[in-house]
């Protein structure tokens, strides 16, 4: 009887706590689908898929199977890849790039001088993402002819110095592979690095099928499809695309819990040494607070995050098809703090999605004041009124392209909600008809 007693009592003992994980498990889960639904309704973002990683285990929410451009996300596979060369004895950390890539070269200062693979790997090689100073690839470039264009260019500090994100650096990176290993940067990544590590749904730039969830563009409070063809010079520093399935692995295999090739797990495990301190930069990754590891990436039509921690033995990936990275960055953070069981930060709002609401409010004030203007007689309200918007006009194309480091055509018709080339037409239009009405002949019968 009394073993019958100690029995009866284990088993209740264990259905109990089997009750409190799958209502803890259910509690985590409602919160992580109540924070995606928060995101979709403030960005109006059409697609969104995120997969939380906990010990070994994955959790998927949206399509698991759906591909996203991942962004700068991409620049950690590259990383690994120049690793992996470094610890074959192919390419050296304090290497140069006029080494491996014979013929090019870059100044500072007027001066010529030499930027190594760490500087790129560390973002210290004097470069930054102004696409004024460091235009990306045409469509019609190859990598290689990139390189070409972006040498003898003058950098805006000694490389080494001072830390600038830039994607020259890892499209670099990319083209050092190209010519060391004598293959294209495409083929290298596929068989030395994704085949390799069982990331079968992870392509380099768009896969050969093209079936893919269509990045999207804001517009006027709604999420438009704004296909970008990929450009091949640029795919090393962020156009690979993938899915939550291949994401959750690849946390897996940055966490350590699963085996990979000896040739990939001593790479890794130098990348992830020199991830010392907060802050640090290294091979695609960053090292944020409380040991977590992470990178984000943002493209003109997608927005990703990836953030795990290796002693916790958590991580959490989110892909979405539209370019608001401030708010999908909150996002996985949310999330990861929720399966950390801390209290989630909560949603940031992205720049484009107030600029989307600000310039869906001016263009409508801009129709109205264009049917206004008919009706306005006197001339010193559409003197002001006129002025005013030449004087807004001339500061937003004077002011943006030192503000996102672009001219105002890529901000408009790339990188911009749609509303904003619209409100800006719509004021111009008004800025047109007030002058038109302020100017008209003199004996029309108005006042002055």
């Amino acid at each position: 009887m009394k073993g019958r007693k100690i029995i009866t009592a284990v088993l209740i003992a264990l259905a109990a706590m089997t009750a409190m994980d799958q209502k803890a498990y259910a509690s985590e889960t409602d919160a992580i689908e109540g924070l995606i639904a928060q995101y979709q309704r403030e960005t109006k973002c059409g697609r969104v898929s995120v997969v939380v990683y906990e010990n070994g285990v994955t959790t998927c929410y949206g399509d698991s199977a759906s591909l996203y451009q991942i962004g700068s996300m991409t620049k950690a596979f590259t990383g690994l890849a120049v690793q992996k060369l470094m610890n074959g004895g192919a390419v050296r950390e304090d290497g140069t790039v006029s080494e491996y890539i014979p013929g090019f070269c870059a100044y500072y200062d007027s001066e010529q001088v030499e930027i190594t693979v760490r500087d790129l790997l560390e973002q210290k090689s004097g470069y930054t993402n102004n696409e004024k100073d460091y235009p990306s690839g045409t469509d019609a470039m190859t990598l290689s002819g990139w390189t070409d264009s972006i040498s003898g260019r003058e950098l805006k500090c000694r490389p080494g110095t001072e830390y600038a994100y830039s994607n020259v650096n890892y499209n670099l990176l990319g083209s050092i592979i190209e010519h060391v290993t004598g293959r294209s940067y495409r083929e290298y990544m596929e068989q030395e690095i994704l085949i390799p590590l069982g990331l079968s749904h992870t392509s380099v730039g768009l896969p050969a099928d093209g079936s893919i969830v269509e990045g999207t563009r804001l517009s006027y409070r709604h999420a438009a499809d704004f296909p970008l063809a990929v450009r091949e010079a640029s795919i090393p520093a962020g156009y690979f695309y993938s899915d939550t399935e291949d994401m959750g692995r690849w946390i897996d295999i940055w966490t350590g819990s699963t085996v990979i090739p000896e040739d990939l797990a001593e790479p890794l495990s130098a990348v992830k040494a020199r991830l010392v301190n907060e802050g640090d930069y290294y091979s695609g990754w960053e090292l944020f607070a409380d040991g977590v590891t992470g990178h984000s990436g943002g493209t003109p039509n997608y927005s990703s995050r990836v953030v795990f921690s290796e002693d916790r033995q958590i991580g959490v990936c989110v892909l979405s098809n539209l370019n608001v990275a401030a708010t999908t960055d909150s996002l996985c953070n949310s999330i990861y703090d929720t399966v950390a069981g801390r209290t989630p930060g909560g949603l940031t709002a992205d720049i484009w999605t107030v600029f989307d609401l600000i310039f869906t409010g001016i263009s409508a004030a801009g129709i109205l004041l264009f049917a206004a203007a008919f009706l306005i007689r006197k001339k010193v309200p559409l003197i002001v009124l006129d002025a005013f918007l030449a004087v807004l006009l001339v500061l937003v194309f004077i002011l943006f392209p030192v503000i996102f480091g672009a001219g105002m055509k890529e901000i408009l018709f790339t990188w911009a909600p749609w509303s904003m080339t619209g409100g800006l037409l719509i004021i111009a239009a008004d800025i047109v008809l007030l002058s038109v009405r302020l100017f008209r002949p003199a004996g029309d019968g108005s006042a002055t």
